[in-house]
């Protein structure tokens, strides 16, 4: 079956003689061609009811690996959950025209940095001013389009709710279904967002995107928003879509042959309609490198209310009606990690593949290969 990692595998080398990629980038393609393979370590795993023996290989972790996400999410939708409020939510998505990705490539740091600065700053001033309170928002980074093409723009959830200057709390949002009028939304966000971003690159002395900054200048910015979501689980599953997505999942990964990849893509200019995108193998690993965000680089942030020192200094604002009998429980008996995926996931891990009665148990462990110390670039070539 076609995936991620073969692709590495059947055009990694070239790109490394094409290309000079980073140190992170790098360890970043090494970490997703070895997931689930015997050099992240492995454990030996018995069935207690048929004795089928099983080898398990473990998981690289690494956030853009698309093997990795799954779980990932779930625990971090159950962690929003006692976090966020019984309110209604608008979806709100800023983006940046396609003239500023030469920047982004320059310094995705610095571009990145002031994109969730200014989203937040645009949105902490639409609610004092339309609504005198300050609100807060989960904003989510992506980077990518359906063809892997750059595209940056950052998903927020705001609640509509929020506190007042005497620190009230109090309800926004014209009829429970209007927030902010988004041209003024596009304006400001263009403005602060520029101002910020030119201001940066002359204390740089960064000169050579004058062209580029002219061309932003003269476009036209567009900040959407949906209408309200319904209530908080909805809210919480529906964010959970963006939060631990990879620029490309392996189930949209047709083929991989010997001089191109194949994968589905949505084309939203036409309905959204589901078509088939080839591309050179080098050129479709140059892309997804592209969306390989800075080391320790924060992609999920909350702001204002969302604030975690926010929440633990307004304890009570977040305390359900009725206790969680089973969080409670939960807390005297902490759960093992299968356990908790089963019950997020309905997945049993430990279940038996061969006689769907069992439990696997593991009775042999097998660390990582640990090898000299050398660059992931010259790691990644002798895997390859």
């Amino acid at each position: 079956m076609a995936d991620l990692a073969q692709a590495i595998r059947q055009f990694g080398n070239e790109l490394l003689k094409q290309k000079h990629l980073s140190a992170h980038q790098s360890k970043t393609l090494l970490n997703i061609l070895r997931c689930r393979t015997a050099a992240l370590g492995w454990r030996e795993e018995v069935c207690e009811h048929c004795s089928t023996v099983r080898y398990s290989y473990n998981s690289c972790g690494d956030r853009h690996c698309p093997r990795c996400q799954n779980t990932k999410q779930a625990f971090w939708v159950e962690g929003l959950v006692a976090s966020t409020l019984p309110v209604k939510h608008y979806h709100v998505v800023f983006t940046v025209p396609h003239c500023l990705n030469d920047i982004c490539l320059w310094n995705q740091q610095l571009f990145y940095q002031t994109l969730f600065k200014t989203v937040w700053s645009t949105l902490c001033s639409f609610g004092y001013t339309h609504y005198g309170s300050e609100t807060g928002c989960v904003a989510v980074l992506h980077t990518w389009g359906q063809n892997l093409s750059l595209h940056p723009h950052i998903h927020c959830i705001v609640p509509a709710a929020g506190y007042d200057l005497k620190g009230r709390w109090k309800t926004i949002g014209i009829n429970g279904k209007y927030l902010y009028p988004v041209h003024q939304l596009s304006d400001t966000f263009k403005g602060k967002f520029m101002d910020s971003l030119q201001r940066k690159l002359r204390k740089l002395k960064a000169s050579g995107f004058d062209r580029h900054l002219q061309q932003a200048a003269k476009s036209r910015w567009v900040v959407y928003s949906e209408p309200p979501l319904a209530n908080a689980n909805k809210v919480i599953h529906y964010l959970g879509q963006y939060t631990h997505r990879v620029a490309i999942s392996n189930q949209r990964i047709l083929k991989v042959n010997d001089t191109h990849v194949t994968f589905v893509a949505k084309d939203y200019r036409d309905n959204a309609k589901k078509k088939t995108v080839s591309l050179k193998g080098e050129e479709f690993l140059r892309r997804f490198c592209q969306h390989i965000l800075p080391k320790r680089f924060v992609r999920i942030r909350r702001y204002g209310i969302y604030n975690p020192t926010v929440i633990r200094n307004n304890q009570l604002m977040f305390v359900p009606d009725k206790p969680d009998v089973e969080q409670l429980l939960r807390k005297v008996q902490p759960e093992t990690t299968p356990q908790r995926i089963l019950r997020l996931t309905g997945c049993d891990i430990t279940l038996c593949p061969h006689c769907k009665k069992g439990h696997l148990k593991t009775i042999k462990t097998v660390p990582r290969i640990r090898s000299p110390a050398r660059t992931y670039i010259t790691m990644l070539m002798a895997e390859l």
